[in-house]
């Protein structure tokens, strides 16, 4: 098993992978791009396959930091 990485993992690519992510989603409705991260997610998910990874990264994201 594996534990979720938090460290930043993109190196010198993170602003252009944000800048792709936020592309991907351009002129896209708010439905739309709710949607599209929905799938995006499903994907991502099915790729780590590991459930105590995915239940680390949804307690992490439910996290509130108002």
């Amino acid at each position: 098993m594996h534990e979720l990485k938090l460290t930043p993992n993109f190196g010198r690519e993170a602003d252009a992978f944000y800048a792709e992510l936020i592309s991907a989603q351009a002129g896209l409705t708010d439905e739309a791009a709710a949607d599209w991260l929905a799938r995006l997610t499903l994907i991502l998910c099915n790729h780590i396959g590991d459930r105590k990874v995915l239940r680390e990264a949804f307690a992490l994201a439910s996290e509130r930091h108002d």
